[in-house]
């Protein structure tokens, strides 16, 4: 792996390739890596079941798979892109032969080494000096974050966002001294948390989640072991309840369903890695408002 992304080029461009045998890395450059510019590489963590190209999305056509218009990270990356003209901002997407965090966690129980051996890697790929990095996931992607994160005593200084878009199934109270100390201690630090009610929900009139296995619950877990050492404000707009610190650094969206639906992947969909990436920055709900009509729809390839 001795690529490196040239510092210029005149177009975007997707740059595909393995690591570690069973990892699919795909890089979306914007095209024009401004050495003066500071840097934001947000490594992106598929969800279970989905390839890349279907995680990107397109606009589909008659007999197209239907994964391929729920995500739409592709088109929501570049509205992004369109806000943060002062910066640089790369997408790293990333996938495993499984198509499940999980799944390939367990086939490679050495995975506190090899995931911080790819964030590094990846990493060094990328030229310039100021580089901040997102981790961010939708799904099993935070399994992904997690096994990040269990692999040191403390969250490293260069991580400046942690997004978990519906994924934090993994959390526990193991975790949470790294994150206070984190958010404690590195200035700028963000964390924002999107969940919603799917211990109410139903599949085929079933329910598919236990009790304590799903989002809904380990965020407000979550919730609580953040609330005892940091004020939060809650908000309610309309379906949402929000908590969020004054600065907004810390932010809890948490989606409400009397219905009992799915909501899984309409999170993402309705602007939800947009608002992941934008919520507490001056281009906070400008020209796009999570949970609401798709924003980037005409960016859509």
């Amino acid at each position: 792996m001795g690529y490196v992304l040239p510092a210029q080029q005149n177009t975007g461009s997707i740059i595909s390739f393995m690591m570690k045998d069973s990892v699919r890395v795909t890089i979306d450059n914007p095209g024009h890596l401004y050495k003066r510019k500071a840097t934001i590489i947000t490594f992106y963590a598929l969800p279970n079941g989905n390839t890349t190209e279907q995680t990107m999305g397109k606009k589909i056509k008659e007999g197209d798979d239907w994964h391929f218009d729920i995500q739409h990270i592709k088109a929501q990356t570049k509205f992004i892109r369109k806000r943060l003209r002062q910066k640089n901002f790369i997408v790293i997407y990333l996938e495993n032969n499984y198509r499940s965090w999980p799944a390939w966690k367990q086939r490679h129980p050495d995975y506190t080494k090899l995931i911080p051996h790819i964030i590094d890697s990846l990493n060094k790929l990328v030229p310039g000096k100021q580089k901040d990095i997102y981790l961010n996931g939708h799904s099993g992607g935070g399994s992904f974050i997690f096994g990040y994160l269990a692999a040191s005593d403390k969250i490293p200084a260069n991580i400046k966002r942690i997004s978990f878009l519906d994924s934090d199934y993994g959390y526990d109270s193991g975790y949470y001294p790294k994150f206070r100390n984190w958010l404690e201690t590195l200035k700028g630090s963000v964390l924002n948390v999107f969940a919603y009610n799917d211990s109410v929900a139903l599949y085929n009139g079933k329910s598919f989640v236990s009790a304590t296995g799903g989002t809904w619950y380990r965020s407000r877990l979550f919730l609580q072991h953040l609330q005892a050492d940091f004020s939060l404000k809650k908000i309610r707009d309309d379906s949402l309840i929000i908590y969020q610190s004054g600065d907004k650094r810390i932010q809890l969206f948490f989606k409400t369903n009397p219905g009992r639906k799915i909501f899984h992947t309409t999170q993402v969909e309705l602007n939800g890695f947009i608002h992941s990436v934008l919520c507490g920055t001056l281009h906070d709900s400008k020209r796009y408002k999570y949970y609401e009509g798709r924003a980037y729809t005409e960016l859509i390839e």
